[in-house]
């Protein structure tokens, strides 16, 4: 198949990418940059041996779509593209539905105008609010989400929900993500946040390599094992080839829902006590105060994905350390040196 993958150049995607490539299927990257970078792909392409088309090009600029579409033959479309940042959500929620919804919006148009109605979404465990008990199943309702973000990711799943419905050609995938965390075994690709990480991992990766003197963890009194937030955490190599699997599911028109995660929830602390068992690096960490609306604890039954996609994680934490080193080690300084 020829796949295009929008955010193909950032950490998820340019995974995912390589996923595909390694599977035979052709693809298309196309991406703004906005968090991605053109180093990614040459690294794809280094990885996979072999020619990554490339368009940089916003999935909000409906020309610049039609002629990706009218140039390759696209058989599906992975959509990643978005703005992802939590906390930046909740100043600037006018640029991420922006970006996330109406984003979308053009790139389905540009979809059905060129003939192609298969894709899987990026969503995100956001999507199951607050007052979700845990673990997260598939069954359960969209529930009340806490930021701009997570708010964007209930939106489209609707939208693709309700074209699904209106137009019985369409195929969607909904893939929810839990925690994704550590990088290519080769220590080419991996996660290069723009400025201050926003997540966990990252933050532990630049204390490490001495780009940031230390790591605040956010609350030590939930009702937890220990006292600090509990996540589950998977490897970014098993989610990208979540995606490889889901390609199934649009084999039949309506919409697919699954969980990608691993069924357990690991600590902050734990975390932080697993990286340095695994790397022998110390990380300097503190504690602060707990961060508005973070959940005490929460994580997913992938069972359904299991069942029906023959999909199950297959890498455990001291993986997920061993390739977060590798990458951060072997790049200090992520993309840019």
């Amino acid at each position: 198949m020829r796949i295009m993958v929008t955010g193909g150049a950032g950490y998820i995607g340019s995974h995912t990418v390589v996923e595909l490539a390694e599977a035979g299927h052709e693809v298309v990257v196309v991406d703004n940059l906005c968090n991605g970078s053109h180093e990614a792909v040459r690294r794809v392409k280094r990885i996979v041996g072999k020619p990554v088309q490339f368009v940089e090009c916003d999935i909000r600029d409906r020309q610049g779509l039609d002629a990706v579409f009218n140039q390759h033959t696209i058989d599906a479309v992975i959509h990643f593209a978005g703005l992802k940042a939590v906390g930046e959500s909740v100043g600037k929620p006018l640029a991420y539905y922006d970006n996330n919804v109406n984003g979308t919006l053009v790139l389905c148009e540009a979809m059905a105008a060129a003939g192609v109605y298969r894709i899987i979404f990026s969503s995100s465990a956001t999507v199951y609010g607050s007052e979700a008990p845990v673990p997260y199943l598939e069954s359960m309702h969209r529930g009340t989400t806490s930021n701009p973000y997570g708010t964007s990711k209930a939106m489209v799943e609707k939208v693709l929900e309700d074209l699904a419905a209106a137009d019985e050609r369409w195929s969607v995938a909904l893939l929810r993500y839990f925690n994704p965390i550590g990088a290519h075994p080769s220590g080419l690709i991996g996660e290069d946040p723009q400025g201050v990480p926003n997540n966990l991992m990252p933050f532990i990766a630049q204390v490490a390599v001495g780009r940031r003197d230390e790591l605040t963890i956010f609350g030590n009194d939930y009702p937890t094992k220990d006292g600090t937030c509990e996540r589950d955490y998977l490897h970014v190599v098993d989610l990208a080839v979540g995606h490889l699997k889901a390609l199934k599911a649009l084999e039949v028109p309506g919409v697919s829902v699954y969980n990608l995660g691993t069924g357990q929830g690991v600590s902050v602390l734990e975390m932080v006590n697993s990286f340095t068992r695994v790397t022998g690096v110390e990380v300097p960490y503190r504690f602060g105060g707990r961060r508005p609306g973070d959940l005490p604890a929460f994580w997913a039954d992938a069972s359904k994905a299991e069942r029906e996609l023959g999909w199950t994680t297959e890498k455990n934490l001291d993986d997920m350390m061993a390739d977060t080193w590798r990458w951060q080690s072997a790049n200090p300084q992520g993309y840019a040196e």
